[in-house]
C-alpha cells in the first residue's frame, strides 16, 4: 500500500502522517509512506486544502488531521477495496 501525506509540513501534516502511521502500524499493514511537500505535485491531485491523505493514488481525505481511530477505519475501508 502506498501512503502519502500531502501538504506543506506544518503541524497539522505532520500530525497526520504521525497518526497515519501509527494507524498502519497497528493494523500490521506492509506500506510505504511518504510526504509530498511539493506544492505542484498537490495540485495535481486536485487536493486545494492541506493537509491531506492519498492511498494508492486516490484521495481520501483533505484539509483535517485525522485521528488515529478516524484513520485505521479509513485504511480499513482501503483494504477491503484490494
Amino acid at each position: 500500500m502506498k501512503i502519502e501525506v500531502l501538504g506543506p509540513g506544518c503541524p497539522r501534516c505532520n500530525a497526520l502522517a504521525a497518526n497515519t502511521k501509527a494507524a498502519a502500524d497497528k493494523l500490521g499493514l506492509q506500506y510505504e509512506l511518504s510526504k509530498v511537500t511539493n506544492i505542484m505535485k498537490i495540485t495535481e491531485y486536485g487536493v486545494m486544502a492541506t493537509p491531506a491523505l492519498v492511498i494508492d493514488g486516490e484521495v481520501k481525505l483533505a484539509g483535517k488531521a485525522a485521528t488515529e481511530d478516524e484513520l485505521t477505519a479509513i485504511l480499513n475501508t482501503a483494504l477491503a477495496k484490494d
